[in-house]
């Protein structure tokens, strides 16, 4: 009878003990402290600044906005980048742009009244027939050149990118006084009846923004860019930089700017940016 008993007691002891053995850590399972959650954030934050001092991007994504500034207009931009590896990065574009032909010249109507001259009407560009805008959508590539090295150095890349292009072009109205010396004035647009008005001596002034949104054209296009990008951010995760390079557009239809002016379906020019954004 003592060799079973034994034998069972050992057998219930080896059962015990490794149940013990397989519980969990207390220490382990706790949830951590707010003191260590801030703790571990600063050290994965201090990891990823180490890592871009040491030329490892550590960023899966970024937003930027920017200010564009064209040789022959301005215009507003929008980016999301996704890192494919660790030096490229596939972009997604969203701009907003009005061109400016280079013949515009702005002007104001005036008359001597008592002695001296004063300006009647709001400005305006004379001839001028159509304001143009451009909607574009663009997909490309964001290719590291040089990393910043550190907090205060310049990261520099390269940005390849084209698209599509919709071309908007939106009459543009002028106030004349019609009939002449008649103290009446009405708003028009350049039409081939109106022509001898709308460039004719007795303009009294432009009509702003306000006139030919419900009249604007659709031209399609297409664009490519290629530029240079400067980041001197002073933290790796934001943006502060500056981007310089070249457009190109090509429409399917002449667009005409100016009266008497051939319109033309390819343009070019170079350009600005100013950026602004983040990393994750």
């Amino acid at each position: 009878m003592k060799g079973p008993i034994i034998f069972t007691g050992l057998l219930l002891l080896g059962l015990l003990s490794q149940a013990q053995d397989q519980q969990p850590d207390d220490s382990r399972s706790a949830p951590k402290s707010r003191a260590e959650r801030k703790s571990a954030k600063r050290e994965r934050i201090n990891n990823m600044i180490r890592m871009e001092e040491e030329g490892e991007p550590a960023y899966r994504k970024h937003n930027i906005f920017g200010i564009k500034f064209n040789n022959d207009g301005y215009g507003l931009s929008y980016e999301f980048g996704k890192l494919k590896t660790p030096y490229r990065a596939t972009i997604f574009q969203f701009e907003i742009n009005e061109k400016k032909h280079q013949k515009e010249e702005k002007q104001s109507t005036s008359d001597n009244i008592g002695g001296g001259f004063v300006v009647l009407g709001n400005p305006f560009i004379y001839g001028k027939q159509n304001s143009f805008y451009q909607v574009k959508l663009g997909i490309g590539q964001q290719l590291m050149i040089g990393g910043k090295g550190n907090k205060n150095g310049v990261g520099v890349y390269a940005i390849f990118a084209g698209g599509l292009s919709a071309g908007l072009l939106r009459p543009y109205y002028i106030e004349v006084e019609s009939p002449p010396n008649s103290g009446q004035v009405k708003k028009i647009k350049y039409t081939q009846a109106d022509s001898a008005e709308f460039l004719g001596p007795f303009i009294v002034g432009g009509t702003g923004i306000s006139s030919g949104w419900g009249e604007m054209k659709f031209v399609p296009g297409v664009h490519v860019k290629a530029a240079l990008r400067f980041d001197w951010a002073r933290f790796n995760t934001t943006i502060t930089a500056i981007e310089i390079g070249f457009n190109f557009e090509y429409y399917t239809k002449d667009i005409e700017q100016m009266v008497g002016v051939n319109g033309r379906q390819f343009f070019n020019n170079g350009y600005i940016t100013l950026l602004f954004g983040g990393r994750k």
